[in-house]
This record gives structure tokens, C-alpha cells and sequence, in this order.
């Protein structure tokens, strides 16, 4: 992974726990069954949810299309768990 800042890591790493967590609690698959039933790359959604990479905006949007929930429900489920105190820049 390429250098990033501390806040920017832990954007990306929460972003990858809560995919985890919707794809575990909604979907009950594993991350091979359901990358492969909603023709993903198992490997980057491993490392998306691992927090190793930064997702494309299409590629959050196939994940949330794939729980079947709007990528709104997503970000906004990141917003709460950062809390209103995060901000990925220096003030």
C-alpha cells in the first residue's frame, strides 16, 4: 500500500470493517460465495475490508448494490462510527 497519512488509514481501514460487517450480518456468506455470486474480485474485497486498499467509487457501489442497500446507507454507517470529530485533512 502506498504511504498515507494516519487519518486517511484509518478512513480505510473502518470503511473496510463496516463492509465486513454488512456483507457477515445481511448477506451470512463467505467472502469467496458472495464475491463470486456478485461476479467481484476476491481479492480486493479482502483487502478492501482488511484495509489494506482504498475501494474505487464503483467498486463500494457494486458492494453495496451486492447487500442491497444504498452506498448512502454505507457512508453514512462510516460518518457514525468516525464521529463528527474526524477529518481526513488538518483544520
Amino acid at each position: 500500500m502506498q504511504y498515507k497519512n494516519e487519518k486517511t488509514l484509518q478512513l480505510v481501514k473502518v470503511l473496510g470493517q463496516i463492509i465486513q460487517q454488512n456483507r457477515v450480518n445481511r448477506d451470512k456468506k463467505s467472502l469467496n460465495t458472495f464475491a463470486y455470486e456478485y461476479d467481484l474480485s476476491p481479492g480486493n474485497l479482502s483487502r478492501i475490508e482488511n484495509g489494506q486498499i482504498e475501494a474505487k467509487i464503483t467498486m463500494l457501489w457494486r458492494i453495496a448494490e451486492a447487500l442491497n442497500m444504498p452506498l448512502s446507507t454505507i457512508f453514512k454507517q462510516l460518518e457514525d462510527t468516525l464521529g463528527k470529530d474526524f477529518y481526513i485533512s488538518d483544520k
